[in-house]
């Protein structure tokens, strides 16, 4: 799968050693894991504000931990146990996910529902509602870090050398949102743009207020109109100035 891209090559067999996460202790309420991940993030962008690290945190977590298993439903309709309990996450040394890794490359029976559980209402929503628990940051704003992470799921395998038709993950991104748990459908949009799939945010991360994002939104961001936004991506220019 890491052909595709990096984000989804996925270390197979339970994973050894202190730097990885189970992804089943992150959803545990104030569990050290979660406060782990927290940490790190803060420390690589120093955030101004709890909320902010919560919300940087989700989009990233969401563009990583799942993508494996929504490329492979997107690519042949089968669901990779990406349960919680059978999954790990090893951090980067500041912002982001490093590496992922799985007990066994099992398959579970179903289809699209069998999706939704195991990558929404099993992980990243509960996952959400630890965040939001923990440091007021917007059940909305958090949902939008979801969208927008799974959305990368599809547009990521546009970019590389070795690419999926956009059309037809374009059709698949739209099958899987259209009934997406927690209204993810209504919190951005996947366009094409300069022959890739990119991501319109409905939401912001809120990155641009932390010291090293100062000055600058992502190329999704909300704050930017939807005409500069596919303007900056057909130019190649996706990081914009606020």
């Amino acid at each position: 799968m890491a052909r595709y891209a990096p984000r989804y090559g996925l270390e197979i067999g339970e994973p050894s050693g202190t730097d990885w996460l189970r992804v089943d202790r992150l959803l545990e309420p104030d569990g050290p894991e979660l406060t782990e991940l927290l940490k790190r993030d803060h420390d690589a962008s120093d955030h101004v504000s709890a909320h902010a690290n919560a919300l940087s945190l989700m989009s990233f977590y969401a563009g990583r931990a799942p993508a494996t298993a929504l490329l492979l439903w997107a690519l042949e309709g089968r669901v990779l146990d990406i349960r919680p309990h059978n999954l790990w996450v090893k951090p980067h040394d500041g912002h982001g996910i490093a590496s992922v890794a799985i007990r066994s490359a099992d398959f579970l029976p179903g289809g699209l529902q069998t999706l939704y559980d195991v990558v929404l209402t099993q992980h990243l929503l509960p996952l959400s509602a630890e965040l939001h628990r923990r440091t007021r940051a917007g059940l909305r704003q958090l949902h939008g870090g979801v969208a927008a992470g799974c959305a990368m799921a599809f547009c990521a395998a546009t970019r590389e050398q070795e690419t999926v038709a956009p059309s037809y993950l374009l059709e698949r991104w739209q099958t899987f949102v259209a009934k997406a748990p927690a209204g993810l459908a209504r919190l951005g949009e996947v366009t094409e743009a300069a022959g890739k799939l990119v991501y319109l945010r409905n939401t912001c991360c809120l990155y641009y207020t932390s010291t090293k994002g100062r000055g600058t939104v992502c190329g999704s961001c909300c704050l930017t109109s939807r005409a500069d936004r596919l303007t900056a991506y057909e130019a190649g220019k996706p990081i914009l100035t606020v």
